[in-house]
């Protein structure tokens, strides 16, 4: 990936980087970095010398036809793992197992802890189960990673990448080794995983959410179909009014049998003969 990818990507887009010294030479470390668009995973792996492994949803290494066994082949080659997502907790007990075995292996293992892109650049409360286990599991530091405006370059929609330099900021390695031992205690894991995403934060700039992104996407996709069922709504209420429009005469007057019948034969049409009779 570095010299096939790596390298007109980095001649293309030309991404700065910070803290570049805070990457060991070498030993185990968990890049944990916020996760903005798909091309993270390609633009983080880009700027270091050493591999990064990431894990990556199986769909990526299952789909069939010509086009998924070429989606497949790639992600192996780049050094994706692929991770089952079914059942309640297969996702979580699927990234544990394969971070642990990257970090056994001595290698760089990189995990975004939102779960998910970003639905709209914010950052979103990190998911307390793969990053903290495997850091407190196995004792690596975790060097906390933001990547900036990378959801710019091809934003949903958008066929085309839009040239421009995206940016990597690395922080100083986290030593979480005083929570050694505790990687089943509930509030340990999410005090580790707070603290990860305030560093991260506080590279990023970016604004934080105290919601699970997935549960973000979900109020985004409620927002916009009942928008969409207003919009549906309000056509039917307009064309229904319409057509009670086109039903009445142009000119306002009323069907027969209406007020019409009343002029000829009502209280107007007897005056007249009143009036004969009294003249009589």
């Amino acid at each position: 990936m570095k010299f096939s990818i790596g390298g007109p990507l980095k001649l293309a887009f030309r991404p700065w980087v910070e803290g570049l010294e805070n990457i060991p030479a070498d030993g185990p470390a968990i890049l944990a970095s916020n996760h903005l668009s798909f091309s993270d995973s390609f633009f983080l792996p880009a700027v270091l010398e050493r591999k990064v492994t990431f894990i990556a949803k199986a769909e990526y290494f299952t789909t069939p036809g010509i086009k998924g066994r070429m989606t497949a082949a790639f992600f192996k080659g780049v050094g994706q793992l692929p991770v089952d997502r079914s059942g309640a907790r297969g996702a979580g007990e699927a990234a544990i197992k394969s971070g642990i075995e990257v970090i056994e292996r001595g290698e760089l293992f990189g995990i975004y802890p939102e779960g998910t892109r970003s639905p709209d650049g914010r950052l979103y409360r990190g998911k307390p189960g793969g990053l903290a286990r495997v850091a407190l599991a196995t004792g690596a530091p975790v060097i906390p990673v933001a990547m900036i405006d990378t959801e710019k370059i091809q934003p949903p929609g958008k066929l085309m990448p839009k040239l421009m330099r995206p940016g990597i900021r690395i922080g100083k390695p986290l030593d979480f080794s005083r929570y050694s031992g505790m990687e089943h205690d509930r509030f340990v894991l999410r005090a580790v995983t707070d603290e990860v995403m305030y560093e991260i934060m506080k590279l990023s700039g970016q604004e934080y959410v105290d919601i699970y992104a997935t549960a973000a996407k979900r109020q985004i996709a409620d927002a916009a179909k009942a928008e969409k069922d207003a919009e549906k709504a309000a056509r039917a209420a307009l064309a229904q009014a319409e057509k009670q429009a086109a039903a009445e005469p142009a000119d306002g007057t009323a069907a027969p049998g209406g007020e019409g019948r009343g002029e000829s034969g009502g209280e107007e049409g007897t005056g007249p003969a009143d009036g004969q009779r009294s003249g009589s």
